[in-house]
């Protein structure tokens, strides 16, 4: 099962998940604010999730500070390696900023993406983030192409909300399709070490129509 958006309407969690009611409300605070990354960054998730994650930020000298303590075992945190198109103010928007909401695992896997190793050698087991502002854009083939021009030709998807699994091990992913027009789940960067599933949502086509 995986909840989204309203999984709880109809029957309450037990115990209830404190700080639900307010936590998707955009503050009227200025981008580079503790208070709307904080915002910006736990919103990549449901509410449900979003409410009590640990957010971390980078500092000017890029070390990792902590925004605010969770307590549910998800950390949110943002996810452009590009940077804002306008370090002064901050990121444009959630969208720019690319935040995502991950378990540990998913954790050990984007720290072996950026170190160039292979994830399976520190997973324990599959991870889940969720990225419901979306990404500005990704080559589906190859990963590290970060502009449109760089990328093979077709293979561009400027993602609105989703969800990923990234898996222990590739293999479980043999046979799913890597077409990113459907709707259906998808494989990125299939054939490569960092293989994952995209779950597209509500919304997923926002920014790039599907052909």
């Amino acid at each position: 099962m995986i909840p989204t958006e309203g999984y709880y309407d109809y029957q309450d969690p037990v115990p209830s998940i404190p700080n639900l009611e307010n936590s998707n409300v955009e503050p009227e605070a200025p981008h580079t604010s503790a208070e709307w990354k904080i915002w910006a960054y736990s919103t990549a998730a449901p509410s449900f999730i979003a409410a009590n994650c640990t957010v971390v930020d980078m500092d000017a000298d890029g070390n990792q500070i902590v925004l605010r303590e969770g307590t549910n075992g998800w950390t949110a945190m943002a996810a452009n390696p590009r940077g804002p198109a306008d370090p002064e103010n901050g990121w444009k928007d959630a969208h720019e900023a690319m935040p995502m909401v991950g378990d540990a695992q998913s954790f050990a896997w984007v720290s072996a993406y950026f170190a160039g190793t292979k994830p399976k050698t520190t997973m324990e087991s599959d991870g889940w983030a969720w990225m419901l502002h979306g990404d500005m854009g990704e080559d589906n083939t190859k990963a590290g192409v970060l502009n449109k021009e760089d990328s093979v030709e077709g293979a561009w998807i400027e993602s609105g909300p989703h969800l990923m699994l990234m898996p222990k091990d590739q293999s479980t992913l043999d046979g799913q399709t890597t077409d990113f027009n459907k709707g259906a789940p998808y494989v990125m960067f299939a054939g490569t070490d960092y293989a994952h599933l995209m779950i597209p949502v509500e919304g997923y086509y926002d920014y790039q129509d599907p052909k």
